[in-house]
């Protein structure tokens, strides 16, 4: 059932994602370029975000258990480390550079454009080189 939910859960932020607009690089950039032609939109899809999960959190943290999971995961480390900051750096940089995270990249591979294939090609590379290189610093 876990997968199931994970699934749906999925699809349902794939389609938020796509009718948002978010999966469009530029609508992104819009947002991340303040000093030009500024679109606040992506703030707009963030506060619908936070307002529609912000009740469901508050009554859902106080259950004993999640309802389609043995038990919520919490992560329990709370220092900021090396990694944390590379990868923070990482991601803003290609956020910013390519107007894609990894959400919207995935959903926007039905556009059938090359630049995301590309995108996502190279960002699952990233993963694999990722995990390579923390394993390697073990």
């Amino acid at each position: 059932m876990t997968k199931l939910s994970s699934l749906i859960a999925g699809i349902i932020f794939g389609i938020g994602l796509t009718i948002s607009g978010m999966v469009n690089p530029q609508k992104v950039l819009g947002f991340l370029n303040i000093f030009d032609s500024w679109d606040p939109s992506l703030m707009f899809v963030m506060i619908g975000a936070i307002l529609i999960f912000s009740p469901l959190h508050f009554i859902f943290k106080r259950k004993s258990r999640p309802i389609f999971a043995k038990n919520f995961v919490v992560p329990t480390k709370k220092n900021i480390d090396k990694n944390l900051i590379i990868g923070a750096v990482m991601f803003g940089a290609g956020w910013g550079l390519a107007g894609l995270c990894p959400g919207p990249a995935i959903s926007s591979l039905s556009f059938l454009n090359t630049n995301v294939y590309l995108f996502v090609i190279f960002m699952f590379l990233g993963f694999y080189l990722g995990n390579f290189i923390k394993l390697g610093n073990n």
